[in-house]
C-alpha cells in the first residue's frame, strides 16, 4: 500500500476520533453550569433530556470503539452515522421533529420558525453530512 494511501486511511480514523470527543462534549452541555436556560434549553435552542445524552454518548462510545479498532470499522460509523444524523436533521428542518429521539412519532410535524428549526437541526446536518462525506466520499478516494 503506498504511503498517501496510508495516511489518507489514518485520516477517516482521525476524524472519527473527533466524532467520538464531539459527541462526548455534547453529552456533557446539559451539566455545565450556564449553559441551559430556564426552560432546560442548551443554548436557549437545544432541549436535550437523558434519552438524547444516551443517543450521543452511545454515538460518543460507538465512535472511539470504531476509530480504536480499524479503518473498516471507522468507514462502517462514518456512513451509517452519518446517514442517520444527517436524515435526521433534514427531517426536523422539515418538520420540526427528528426521528433519532421519536419526536416525529411523539409530537408530529411541530409549527415552529424556519430559523428555529435551521439552528435546532443544523448540528445534526453538519455532522451528519459531514460523516456521511467522510464515509462515502473519501473513503472510496482513498481505499
Amino acid at each position: 500500500m503506498p504511503s498517501d494511501d496510508k495516511h489518507a486511511m489514518n485520516i477517516l480514523r482521525r476524524i472519527t476520533l473527533v466524532y467520538a470527543v464531539v459527541l462526548g462534549l455534547v453529552t456533557a452541555l446539559n451539566y455545565v453550569p450556564g449553559l441551559t436556560d430556564d426552560q432546560g434549553r442548551v443554548f436557549g435552542i437545544f432541549a436535550l433530556d437523558l434519552y438524547d445524552d444516551l443517543l450521543h454518548f452511545a454515538s460518543a462510545a460507538w465512535a472511539a470503539a470504531a476509530a480504536w479498532t480499524s479503518t473498516r470499522a471507522c468507514v462502517i460509523y462514518l456512513k451509517v452515522f452519518g446517514s442517520l444524523y444527517l436524515l435526521d436533521g433534514l427531517l426536523g428542518l422539515a418538520t420540526g421533529s427528528g426521528f433519532l429521539d421519536l419526536a416525529i412519532v411523539v409530537y408530529g410535524i411541530q409549527p415552529l420558525p424556519l430559523q428555529f428549526k435551521f439552528l435546532a437541526n443544523l448540528p445534526h446536518i453538519a455532522l451528519g453530512g459531514f460523516a456521511a462525506y467522510a464515509g462515502f466520499v473519501l473513503a472510496r478516494r482513498h481505499a
